[in-house]
């Protein structure tokens, strides 16, 4: 079963070594052709839909079983289709982690790196981006966010101008928070963003309500966090039958059920989900192919979820 957005746990070498093992025996499970892509309206640029989250799962030493397993996990990620890989200062040392597998892995196609800033005042907010394109190892970073809108004005302008100079390409705003949906909606509003990223899963639905509309008629693209809230989703599916729902759209486990849901809103962009799972990383991204979900297939999606 894919892994959720929380990987617990200590590996041993050898642990490691034999989960990279099984990934390279198991057969792609989707295909270029396959994979569902969806476009930012800042640009028309076109992403698959199916994003590796960094929080907790990066942040491990520079070699040893879990460096392994990271690697092999971002391998099996970009070998499946993925390009999206979301990080943030915020990650401890994911940041580096990822510059450090991709120059290990030198991917024939190039992902497209998204951090954050997240830190107040002018200075510290172009150290901290500064920091990040040194530590991931690029030049030029796809998507930077102001983490949480913490010293909003502030780091959106920095951001802005990093745009302009052309080290940035899109710039964006996230939140985890139910709570904060109110102001990210005021504030996508008032900033029109090229990014929203927030919390949206079958247990935290609130976001479709008013936010992910109004970021589609705004012309925001919608990265999505937490789509098994931190695991919690995993664990209440763990055992239980799947429901016929999953048959129709080639759903093999419930996680993979929990992602074609959140991808079943037209308003979202990329959803993001972390592992350190090679095997879990391309069924992940297998979950953003094939069919996506209708409102029938949501609702009988969210009436199973409800009985668990």
């Amino acid at each position: 079963m894919p892994q959720s957005d929380r990987t617990r746990g200590r590996l041993t070498r050898r642990q490691a070594m034999a989960l990279i093992a099984a990934a390279a025996a198991t057969p792609r499970l989707a295909t270029a052709a396959e994979t569902i892509l969806r476009a930012i309206p800042a640009s028309g640029e076109k992403l698959p839909a199916l994003g590796l989250g960094t929080w907790q799962v990066l942040d491990v030493p520079q070699s040893g079983a879990e460096f392994d397993a990271a690697l092999g996990a971002m391998r099996s990620f970009l070998e499946a289709g993925g390009r999206v890989i979301d990080s943030s200062p915020m990650y401890g040392r994911a940041e580096e982690r990822i510059g450090d597998i991709l120059a290990e892995l030198r991917p024939a196609g190039r992902p497209f790196l998204a951090t954050k800033i997240w830190t107040s005042g002018k200075a510290d907010g172009e150290r901290q981006l500064a920091d990040s394109h040194r530590l991931m190892r690029s030049k030029v970073l796809d998507l930077v966010q102001v983490h949480n809108l913490q010293d909003l004005d502030t780091q959106l302008a920095t951001l802005r101008a990093a745009r302009d100079a052309g080290s940035v390409r899109y710039v964006g705003v996230t939140h985890y928070l139910a709570s904060a949906h109110g102001e990210l909606e005021r504030v996508i509003r008032r900033e029109k963003p090229d990014f929203l990223q927030v919390n949206y899963s079958l247990a935290e639905p609130d976001a479709g309500t008013r936010l992910l509309p109004a970021a589609r008629d705004l012309g925001v693209a919608v990265m999505v966090n937490r789509p098994f809230t931190k695991g919690s989703m995993i664990d209440r599916a763990a055992g239980r039958p799947l429901p016929a729902v999953a048959a129709e759209l080639g759903c093999r486990s419930a996680a993979q059920l929990f992602l074609k849901w959140v991808l079943g809103d037209p308003a979202v962009t990329v959803v993001l989900a972390a592992t350190r799972n090679p095997r879990h990383a391309a069924e992940n991204v297998a979950a953003a192919s094939g069919r996506v979900p209708d409102d029938a297939q949501r609702r009988a999606i969210a009436g199973w979820f409800a009985g668990l």
